[in-house]
């Protein structure tokens, strides 16, 4: 077994590899971006190398300092983890050429499923079902135009170096077909280097069925059974579940067996993933699965494999790599159970999934289930990197047992002031047609308006957040001082609390229904979660009508950023919804609106100017403020 071992990634993942490596007695080594100083995955580990700034591109991009720092550290092996550059085989043949244990595929085997053509070719040799579609190398628009029109719309344009969902094109009709090559083309130029496509049919109804893999250098090749990763957002996956819903046992065999077929064809070592696109209308079937891609690396959604197998794919990754056989032959290999992941992503549903950065100054995930995460609470969510949090991991004796634990696990979720799509999440798998396995890739997306949480709450969320901080009060403060006591009658029969412009007496002593929250409160507002989501509210002068809460006309930069338009000038009446100014973060424009009918009291921004995150940028007083105040331009 390995001694020691560089974890050439940040985040989850590479907490969880240290979590591994701990247990089989391997000494650890973080590297670390400027913004990843303090990060968890750097305290977890016994030591730690800073690599470069926060941007990707000058820190986890560049392979020449982590193998510099590998060395300087006497580790003897680099765990790549995911993402970065786990799929770089470049980087993988530099580092065995300087001396080090690469803890993953050969370089050959990553160029060999690199590029989508060439790994499509190479498959349908092996025998692997492949998607029809066109390969070809004359890349010419009328020629692929052509070759679109003889596969019969609708067809998919993909990236031959793509990944991640970019460089890709549905196109449902030849007249759009020029546009969303050309489209394609410059995504793929920009995000890979390279603006090579090849056409593929689209298929209708697909899911999006994954084969876990290992292999090792002794010639051995096992799969762990299947995934379903069908729940897609704009083609990045956001639930998975292991087995996939609906599949029977000649299915699985076929499936498997095509998906070791491949490892074996560019003589796999280490972890992979072989992805299929299935045609669903009509069930699973053998004869209608295709092979997709192959990811070498260790996948994101690991965990529900390792949940129903009870194997360790890390440890199994690092005794690979120490020259072991695999642990275990397919014989010894079986499905026990039912596991769903979701992963918890800071960002915004009700803002366009707008990614959401910052201090966790709350933030608990609970007790139940497996929770895999790269931050604790005051932690900083950094600009710089993916926006997912944690991994919420449910297991069960059978699919219906697993959905309910998660549902609980993610109505658990209290995360604050960084928003998360948690409600999104419990939403989606209690939504008609998921308990039955009725789901395909587009499930997420036709759905999207009914899934998305509304972000105001209903009467019985009022209800709750009063009685989360009438319980605090009743711990805090002396019942003389209360608002709402009186003689002979239960204290706090009703709570002034304000949202949005919006102030409410809410009463507490009548039978109305009240929302199970949970939450927490300062003096300034109350914070309740329920089934995910977060809601605050402002703390008024109890008893009384109160005016507008001290901070709900703050009008924050959710993150760091350029301000690249003000649309309102001071002491100018606004409407509740109305663009106030446009923040350009994270290569997306936000328009930042008014949160209530009022006047602009306070401009603290300008067209050009940067940011960054909870600056001021404005201020807006209610319009029917008792006590209003100077507008004033700091």
């Amino acid at each position: 077994m390995l001694k020691s071992l560089l974890i050439a990634n940040r985040g989850e993942i590479a907490c969880r590899v240290i979590r591994t490596a701990r247990a089989l007695g391997v000494r650890t080594v973080a590297v670390y971006s400027d913004a990843d100083a303090k990060a968890l995955h750097v305290r977890m580990a016994d030591e730690a190398v800073h690599i470069g700034a926060s941007p990707a591109r000058e820190s986890y991009l560049v392979g020449e300092r982590i193998i510099a720092a590998a060395k300087a550290t006497k580790a003897e092996a680099i765990h790549p983890g995911y993402g970065f550059l786990s799929e770089n085989a470049d980087f993988a043949q530099a580092v065995i050429d300087a001396g080090l244990i690469w803890v993953g595929p050969k370089p050959a085997s990553i160029r060999a499923m690199g590029r989508k053509d060439a790994a499509k070719r190479l498959m349908a040799e092996a025998g692997v079902p492949v998607t029809p579609g066109y390969l070809g190398e004359d890349q010419a628009p009328k020629v692929l135009k052509s070759e679109a029109g003889k596969i019969g719309y609708p067809v998919l344009i993909k990236a031959v170096a793509g990944g991640g969902g970019k460089g890709m094109r549905r196109v449902d009709a030849a007249g759009d077909f020029t546009d969303a090559l050309e489209s394609c083309k410059r995504e793929a130029a920009s995000s890979f280097g390279d603006d090579r496509v090849i056409i593929e049919k689209y298929i209708l109804s697909p899911r999006h069925i994954e084969v876990q893999v290992f292999g090792d250098s002794h010639g051995n090749v096992v799969h762990l059974f299947e995934r379903d990763c069908s729940l897609q957002r704009r083609h990045q996956k956001v639930i998975e579940e292991a087995p996939a819903p609906g599949m029977d046992a000649a299915t699985r065999e076929a499936v498997c067996g095509a998906a070791v077929r491949a490892a074996q064809a560019v003589q796999y070592e280490g972890a992979g993933t072989i992805e299929f696109i299935a045609d669903a209308s009509d069930g699973l079937k053998p004869d209608r699965i295709w092979f997709m891609e192959m990811n070498t690396r260790l996948q994101v959604e690991h965990p529900v494999t390792e949940e129903i197998t009870g194997v360790d794919l890390v440890e199994w990754q690092l005794r690979v790599a120490s020259g072991e056989t695999l642990p275990k032959t397919q014989d010894e290999l079986s499905i026990n159970g039912h596991a769903i992941e979701a992963r918890l992503y800071a960002e915004d549903p009700a803002k366009g999934f707008l990614p959401s950065v910052g201090r966790l100054e709350h933030f608990e995930l609970g007790e139940e289930g497996r929770i895999e995460t790269g931050v604790a609470e005051g932690d900083a969510i950094s600009p710089f990197y993916d926006p997912m949090i944690a991994k919420l991991i449910a297991y069960g004796a059978d699919r219906d047992e697993a959905i309910g634990r998660l549902a609980g696990m993610l109505d658990g979720v209290e995360v604050w002031p960084v928003r998360t799509n948690a409600a999104f999440l419990f939403n989606a798998l209690l939504f008609p047609g998921f308990g039955t396995g009725d789901v395909d890739t587009g499930f997420l997306e036709r759905n999207l308006a009914q899934l998305v949480p509304d972000p105001e709450p209903d009467e019985a969320l009022w209800r709750g957040a009063a009685s989360v901080a009438t319980a605090v009060l009743e711990e805090e403060e002396p019942l003389a001082d209360l608002a709402g006591f009186r003689m002979n009658a239960a204290p706090f029969a009703s709570v002034a609390l304000g949202r949005g412009g919006e102030i409410r007496n809410v009463a507490l002593d009548d039978d109305q229904p009240m929302a199970a929250v949970s939450g927490f409160r300062d003096d300034e507002r109350v914070v309740v979660f329920y089934e995910g989501q977060a809601t605050e509210f402002a703390l008024t002068s109890r008893g009384s009508s109160g005016g507008q809460g001290a901070h709900d006309g703050d009008i924050l930069a959710p993150m760091p950023g350029r301000v690249t338009a003000v649309d309102v000038a001071l002491g100018e009446a606004v409407a509740k919804g109305q663009r106030l100014l446009t923040l350009e973060a994270m290569k997306m424009e936000h328009g930042l609106t008014a949160p209530f009918d009022g006047v602009v009291a306070e401009l603290n921004a300008e067209a050009g100017a940067q940011v960054s995150e909870g600056t001021v940028l404005a201020k807006i007083e209610a319009a029917d403020s008792p006590a209003k105040t100077a507008a004033k331009k700091v």
